[in-house]
């Protein structure tokens, strides 16, 4: 199992924004490549530090992640969510919560070189594409081919050894201080931190070495995910030029809507409306579900918002906590039209003793199968 991610910081669930940030700058320091050269264990624990800082720091992935856990950016493939960040994600996304790369003095190398300052792989561009599920796929998980055009290196493209950076990816720039000589880096605008540069490419190729190409990506989706949830398909966005690394594949979800059922959270909602002749003499019916339709029986005598409970009919928990359960809320249609003998019916039973209200301790009122629907 996953370590948990203010665990990981040593936070409470309750931290700021600014204790979040300072527990991850602490926790990335101590752990830092750099200050522990050849230590396997710091570095799995600063690439730790940085994926749960990645989540907590962002508001809506926080907010996911409290209610799901860490299968919440589950389904995408390749390192799982939003996790298994390798050291170029770190330091290209989070060098600059340090106030930039600094050494010199006893500080550290420069973030994004690799474990001691050495060159930086550069990393291509995300792609973002969005897909749409069905109530039943969601419920039940899919796997989705979909179609993706991406920039991949051109075939026959070679590199050379950037001029400007010797191959770093990094140039370094010496200024006086009042504090004395200090040393910045920053990555190679030539290169664009990959440490190559083009030595030849064909015609058809981008400034880049980069052709554009149509690839078929498998998206196993994961049930329970919700509408608006953003998936990762790790090294399926654009390549990068050189020796870098690819892009990731950002999926979106969006929930198509049901014709008949609705849904609140692992939950589902189905109104069922039945004639004033079955809510008195009882009757079966079939309803739908996202595994199918199923057959239900309705007991004579039964009221007009009454709600019949399915357990496990419902969606599964992205958590793996089971299933939500299908709530079926039975409406007694009143007829709006008769005719004189029905009417004459009606009038004679008004004032018969069975079909004068009487509610048992049994008929819950409306306030409390709210709360039970809730509970």
């Amino acid at each position: 199992m996953k370590e948990d991610y203010y665990d990981i910081l040593g936070i409470s669930k309750g931290a700021s924004t600014a204790e979040i940030k300072k527990a991850y700058r602490k926790m990335a320091i101590k752990y830092h490549p750099d200050k522990n050269p050849g230590d396997a264990e710091a570095e799995e624990k600063f690439k730790k530090s940085a994926e749960a800082y990645e989540v907590l720091s962002n508001e809506d992935k926080r907010a996911r992640y409290d209610r799901f856990g860490h299968q919440a950016f589950e389904g995408g493939g390749g390192g799982g969510g939003f996790g298994g960040m390798d050291m170029d994600d770190i330091f290209s996304q989070f060098g600059d919560i340090f106030g930039g790369g600094f050494s010199g003095g006893g500080g550290f190398s420069g973030f994004g070189g690799g474990f001691g300052g050495g060159q930086r792989r550069a990393k291509g561009s995300n792609l973002r594409i969005r897909v749409s599920l069905t109530l039943e796929e969601i419920a039940n998980g899919a796997e989705k081919k979909i179609k993706v055009k991406r920039k991949v290196q051109a075939p026959g493209t070679t590199y050379k050894t950037c001029t400007t950076c010797k191959g770093t990816g990094q140039v370094t720039r010496v200024t006086n201080t009042i504090l004395g000589r200090m040393q910045t880096a920053s990555p190679c605008t030539a290169c664009s931190g990959s440490g190559q540069i083009i030595d030849q490419k064909p015609p058809e190729a981008d400034a880049h070495g980069l052709v554009q190409k149509e690839e078929t990506v498998s998206i196993k989706i994961p049930s329970g995910v919700e509408d608006g949830m953003q998936l990762k398909v790790a090294g399926k966005g654009n390549d990068a030029p050189g020796n870098g690394v690819p892009g990731d594949l950002l999926v979106a979800i969006e929930e198509k809507e049901h014709h008949s059922l609705q849904r609140e959270g692992d939950n589902l909602h189905y109104d069922l409306y039945i004639s004033l002749s079955e809510a008195v003499l009882g009757s079966s019916r079939e309803i739908d579900t996202v595994t199918g339709k199923v057959r239900i029986k309705v007991e004579e005598g039964v009221q007009s918002g009454k709600i019949l409970r399915l357990r496990g009919k419902g969606i599964g928990n992205l958590n793996g906590y089971g299933k939500g359960d299908l709530l079926v809320h039975v409406n007694v249609w009143t007829p709006k039209n008769l005719n004189n003998e029905q009417r004459d019916f009606f009038e004679r039973m008004a004032e018969d003793e069975n079909f004068q209200p009487n509610p048992e301790k049994s008929d819950k009122s409306f306030f409390e199968k709210v709360k039970d629907m809730f509970s």
